[in-house]
């Protein structure tokens, strides 16, 4: 992680179902956010298998905190979080 990634604020925003107010937590790094991410969608899956909810439609992702404002991340290559292949 270099420096200027250590300074930046980072937070994953999840909507469990579409359409409704997203659910943000803090995160250390994009890498923490991939896991993160991975770690919601496995639960909304596990839930939909078992019976827990009939359906459901989420979406998440990864933000910013950058010149005062909450924006979304992006990689070197324009990718958001969901597209990147620079996390391992």
């Amino acid at each position: 992680m270099g420096m200027k990634e250590k300074e930046l604020k980072f937070r994953v925003w999840w909507i469990p179902q579409v359409p409704m107010e997203a659910f943000r937590v803090t995160v250390g790094s994009p890498k923490e956010a991939k896991n993160v991410l991975k770690i919601l969608a496995d639960y909304d899956t596990f839930q939909f298998e078992n019976n827990i909810k009939p359906d459901y439609s989420n979406m998440g992702g990864l933000e910013v905190f950058e010149e005062g404002e909450w924006v979304e991340w992006y990689d070197s290559k324009c990718e958001d979080i969901n597209g990147t292949e620079e996390i391992a």
